[in-house]
């Protein structure tokens, strides 16, 4: 197959085959999703719990991270979301993500293509949709241009922050350990 653009990552199967989880509640959710990333409705919104793809955008010169307010969840999280029909690359839906929430159009996965965190994040219900799960797959991107980050919308503001910051602002435990990871390779 031949590609161009930004570099085509494994289908989750694949992804989670070559991922070590770090700890025992990365290593229980690779096991309770293992079995749907072969599904055909793996990416499905429909589905009690499907997949979604998201990364922290760093900056390494500056050892920051870009932090979005998300209304939804009332709580400064990583940049991502669900597959838009037809995809199933999680890297490439990570990048797409990215760049529509900051505007950033230089992302790239740093310090490659790996996975950095694999989790099972709960969704209460809304209005339009039942309470669901997300099997989060986490990559790192990062940016040369931090001052080009622009919000998708008003209501959506970003922030550039240090790691510390980072994890004084956000309310979720399962983003902090992201932020651990990113740390450590940052340093």
């Amino acid at each position: 197959m031949v590609t161009t653009g930004a570099p085509q990552s494994p289908e989750p199967a694949r992804l989670l085959d070559g991922h070590r989880p770090q700890g025992p509640a990365e290593t229980a959710d690779l096991a309770r999703v293992r079995p749907r990333a072969d599904a055909p409705d793996a990416w499905e919104r429909a589905t009690p719990l499907h997949f979604t793809a998201s990364a922290l955008i760093v900056h390494p010169p500056t050892r920051r991270v870009l932090l979005r307010w998300h209304v939804r969840q009332q709580a400064w999280l990583q940049v991502g979301g669900h597959g838009d029909p037809g995809e199933t690359s999680p890297l490439d839906i990570a990048l797409r993500e990215g760049r529509e929430e900051t505007g950033l159009t230089d992302l790239a996965p740093w310090p490659d293509a790996a996975l950095v965190h694999l989790v099972v994040v709960p969704v209460p219900a809304s209005p339009v949709e039942p309470a669901h799960e997300h099997a989060d797959l986490r990559f790192l991107l990062a940016t040369a241009t931090p001052d080009d980050a622009r919000p998708e919308n008003p209501a959506a503001p970003l922030e550039w922050l240090t790691i510390e910051e980072a994890k004084e602002r956000t309310t979720e435990e399962n983003l902090r350990e992201t932020l651990d990871r990113a740390a450590r390779l940052l340093a």
